[in-house]
């Protein structure tokens, strides 16, 4: 692979770059209102619509943010043969990402989260899905997209949001005919399968998922502990690069012994919804290019600080990001290497 001598020649290696994205897809809805009084029937605000609007959520906003940043998306999932489901086909058509990769059941029904958001405030969500594993034909049906769909990948993610898509089975299997091409993996991962994910490229939870994975406690402050059980992970896992996000706090990344912490980025912070999506999908980018992990810990952070100043969840701006990331010479801060 040729070196990459600055920022634009990467941001332009993106393009040509192809990203399979396999996981728990599922539609984010949104009713915007005013509200200005509370309702006489029980002490809750009373919102008056104002607009309705539905968008791809989960592994397919991890496709829609793989998409603005130039590189092209396949979609891998399970969803329900479900008028929800119909929606989420429709949505991703008009997105222009291919429907290639979905199987629909009939036994599923297809994730959907109803937000209710008045003064640019949540005040309500409501969930309708179902988080049992998959029959064994569905996963049948998965695996068969995803063959079809990997020779032409250059890095796999897995978004895992713990309804199902996932098994300690299928990872293992998908993993290793990644491994098998040489195509690297890059896992964003959930409560569930956390540790099922041996042999992956590149581990990417947050600080409570790390807790909560790997059944340990710990102050936010307490470095040391925290990289204890970094290091922990890496040998449950069998994998040298993990990369954790840490909030407020912006980024850490391990990549064998080295480590290297990266700082947010100060933001007006309006919502964190689908920051974790961003961050992924641009780490997912730089590990196809083999950039050094420093730079690719960078990147993400930045990215994943931009999406948090807009409501809701939305994929991230490419030109901004590319402007910020200039501004702060993040190329020549962190030096690019191919690996």
């Amino acid at each position: 692979m040729n070196q990459h001598t600055n920022l634009k020649d990467i941001f332009s290696a993106f393009d040509r770059l192809t990203v399979l994205i396999v996981g728990d897809v599922m539609i984010d809805s949104y009713l915007w209102g005013k509200s200005t009084r509370i309702s006489p029937e029980a002490p809750v605000p009373i919102v008056n619509v104002v607009k309705r609007e539905k968008r791809l959520g989960g592994a397919a906003n991890v496709a829609l943010n793989v998409q603005a940043m130039g590189a092209t998306p396949l979609l891998c999932s399970v969803i329900g043969d479900d008028p929800d489901g119909g929606d989420f086909l429709r949505l991703m058509e008009e997105r222009s990402l291919s429907t290639e990769g979905i199987v629909q059941s009939l036994e599923r029904v297809t994730t959907i989260k109803h937000r209710i958001i008045a003064g640019g405030q949540q005040l309500l969500r409501v969930d309708a899905e179902i988080e049992h594993n998959l029959a064994d034909y569905e996963e049948r049906h998965l695996e068969e997209h995803y063959r079809k769909l990997l020779d032409r990948a250059d890095v796999v993610v897995f978004e895992d949001y713990d309804k199902g898509v996932f098994s300690e089975h299928n990872i293992k299997r998908f993993i290793q005919l990644a491994s098998e091409r040489g195509i690297p993996t890059v896992v964003d991962p959930k409560k569930k399968n956390f540790l099922s994910y041996t042999g992956c490229t590149l581990f990417k939870p947050n600080l409570k998922e790390l807790k909560e994975g790997l059944k340990v406690d710990f102050a936010d402050e307490n470095l040391p502990a925290f990289e204890d059980a970094v290091e922990e992970l890496q040998k449950r896992l069998q994998t040298q690069q993990v990369l954790v996000t840490l909030s407020e706090r912006g980024v850490f990344v391990a990549d064998g012994e080295e480590r290297t912490y990266i700082q947010a980025h100060r933001r007006s912070i309006s919502d964190v919804s689908g920051a974790g999506d961003t961050v992924i999908s641009i780490a997912a980018l730089c590990m196809a290019l083999h950039t050094s992990l420093p730079f690719m810990a960078g990147l993400s952070n930045l990215g994943g600080g931009l999406v948090c100043e807009q409501v809701g969840v939305v994929p991230v701006d490419r030109k901004r990001l590319f402007e910020e990331a200039q501004h702060i010479r993040l190329f020549e801060t962190h030096e690019h290497r191919t690996a």
